[in-house]
């Protein structure tokens, strides 16, 4: 099993822990906010299962109906997440609406406090593993993973310090009113991460400092050529795609010209992992620049 595959498993039962520890917050608190820091846990624990599956089916080597992988299952899982945090949002909007009609004073806020700030503790140190390990990894299923865990220990700090502050003024009204505050900002956070996801599929290109670590390393080991040009590059999940034509001297052999192709492609594949690289090699004729050293553009 990789490791963005057992990260992903472990997700699940760190969201389930995180979920039963909210829930006994709001069961024995009976806090509107707090039910809504229940409610986006029942979200994180739905999520991380569509991660897990996501980054298994983008592990799958292509096929035959798949020749170029199945690296974007991982964008799908992201816009699942991202409805799924949509969904939450406007569940936490009506359960605030109602209790802004129906205030009501908190029970064992004292209790609530503590289970929900073990359960945000737990969910801000597994942010920060998964954001480390879905960076390293260019996985979108677990940084999309962890984005969502961050905005849930953001949710619950303004979680505890409103519920602290209902039980300090005994204002009850204020407990559904930090829900829908709480609501608003799950709602942009899930656009935010719908958005990033359609990009993915869409075939966004790469980073700029990522194509500009690709021109360097083209421009380094082209010994032999004349120039790179019309580079296109996209990226899929973990996978990066990159095609450029590369023109030689006329008189280079069909041998020359292809190891020139294979030391780029070989320093390529060396700094940047899971890339697929296409050259076309062209002759001299057919330069942009005649006369340069080896440029891309």
């Amino acid at each position: 099993m990789s490791i963005p595959m057992k990260l992903a498993a472990v997700s699940i039962a760190v969201g389930c822990l995180v979920l039963a520890l909210k829930y006994v917050a709001y069961y024995v608190t009976g806090s509107v906010a707090l039910y809504s820091d229940a409610l986006e846990s029942v979200i994180n624990v739905a999520t991380a299962i569509a991660a897990f599956v996501a980054v298994q089916v983008s592990a799958t080597p292509p096929d035959a109906n798949h020749p170029y992988g199945h690296h974007k299952a991982e964008y799908l899982s992201a816009i699942v997440e991202g409805v799924l945090i949509l969904v939450a949002a406007i569940s936490i909007l009506y359960a605030s609406y109602r209790g802004i009609l129906h205030p009501r004073p908190l029970d064992a806020p004292f209790t609530g406090l503590l289970f929900n700030a073990g359960a945000t503790g737990l969910n801000a140190v597994w942010y920060f593993v998964l954001r480390k390990y879905g960076r390293k990894h260019r996985s979108p299923a677990l940084t999309a993973d962890a984005q969502h865990l961050w905005t849930d220990v953001i949710t619950s700090i303004g979680v505890l310090a409103g519920v602290a502050l209902v039980w300090a003024t005994d204002i009850p009204v204020l407990d559904p009113l930090i829900a829908a505050v709480i609501a608003l900002n799950i709602l942009w956070t899930g656009w935010k991460l719908m958005r990033s996801s359609v990009g993915g599929l869409m075939d966004e290109v790469v980073p700029d400092n990522t194509l500009a670590k690709i021109t360097e390393i083209i421009s380094a080991n082209a010994d032999g050529a004349l120039e790179a040009h019309d580079l296109r590059t996209r990226h899929a999940g973990r996978a990066i795609f990159l095609d450029f034509h590369l023109v030689v001297p006329g008189e280079m052999t069909v041998s020359e010209s292809h190891r020139v192709c294979d030391r780029i492609e070989a320093a390529l594949r060396k700094e940047i992992p899971d890339i697929t690289i296409s050259i076309h090699v062209e002759p001299e004729e057919k330069a942009k620049h005649p006369g340069g050293v080896p440029v891309v553009r």
